[in-house]
């Protein structure tokens, strides 16, 4: 039985193919159902509906103006099951599908679109969601049902929350091409000091880990600007030849195109933070959503 089928009522599925056919005994061969069975489905509907749905005669069977009313419904029904099966099996074939997708800034203004517009090459039928929160609040969005998929950096692990992969993702300096310390291998919290630095919000997670390697070292910080917005920093420091701190994923692409240079920072803890990919524990994502995630997966691992 098709799966078509499966998804119809058996008793106007066959009424339907009498009301095509004109008698039980053609429907019956191309059924392949015993014309009993067939008379039994329609006496129950008759029976259920307190009314004749067939004239008899000797010709065949004429459905009258009530099994017209039930004829039109059943093929609004085989209509609809068809479609339905259309829109799964192309579901499974990724030809369509949508995939939610909650990441924090740092992710969103390059690696995020990069990655869907990388994914519609071959799957141009799939849609996409992007949701950009706080790191806090990605897991939320997940939880709550808003995203499928989660990207952020780590915080302390949350109950039903599942990290299909992490990854390190060490804080760094940001500094523009030709910068007195491009020179160098590595540089220091204490030599971004002496420039113009922008900076996070206190409460973002790159900033606490700066903020707790400065009370160590006893070295205050006197930014010039503070965004919570990814952008707005890296700006900064490409207008102004200030100085900034990430991760290198964030960045990647301008490095690439050579519009600004990583420098790894020397201090203590400056690798205490991990990239994760998070989906809700326990659910069995869609091919589309599979598909997307070994794709990101793929891409946040890249050199």
């Amino acid at each position: 039985m098709s799966a078509i089928h499966q998804l119809q009522d058996t008793a106007l599925r066959y009424f339907l193919e009498v009301v095509q056919c004109g008698s039980v005994s053609l429907a019956s061969e191309r059924l392949h159902v015993a014309t009993s069975a067939i008379s039994r489905q329609i006496a129950s509907l008759e029976s259920q509906l307190d009314t004749a749905l067939f004239e008899r005669h000797a010709r065949g069977m004429v459905p009258t103006a009530a099994g017209e009313i039930l004829a039109q419904h059943a093929r609004r029904i085989g209509q609809e099951a068809e479609q339905a099966v259309e829109a799964i099996h192309a579901l499974a074939h990724l030809q369509s599908g949508a995939v939610r997708i909650a990441t924090s800034d740092a992710f969103a203004n390059e690696l995020v679109p990069h990655v869907c517009a990388q994914f519609r090459q071959d799957y141009p039928g799939v849609r996409f969601e992007v949701l950009v929160s706080a790191t806090a609040q990605v897991p939320r969005n997940i939880l709550m049902g808003d995203a499928d998929i989660g990207l952020c950096f780590s915080l302390a692990p949350m109950k039903d929350i599942r990290v299909v992969h992490r990854q390190s993702a060490p804080v760094v300096a940001i500094l523009p091409p030709g910068h007195p310390l491009a020179r160098k291998r590595s540089v220091t919290l204490a030599e971004l000091t002496r420039y113009p630095l922008a900076l996070p919000p206190a409460e973002l997670a790159v900033r606490k880990v700066i903020d707790m390697a400065c009370a160590r070292q006893e070295l205050a910080l006197d930014p010039m600007l503070v965004s919570n917005h990814a952008k707005t920093l890296l700006k900064f420091v490409q207008y102004s030849g200030g100085v900034s701190v990430s991760s290198e994923v964030s960045v990647r692409h301008l490095v690439a195109r050579g519009e600004l240079i990583v420098k790894p920072l020397s201090d203590e803890g400056m690798g205490l933070r991990d990239i994760e990919v998070q989906t809700l524990a326990g659910r069995a994502l869609q091919p589309a959503m599979r598909e997307f995630l070994e794709l990101l997966i793929s891409r946040l691992q890249a050199d």
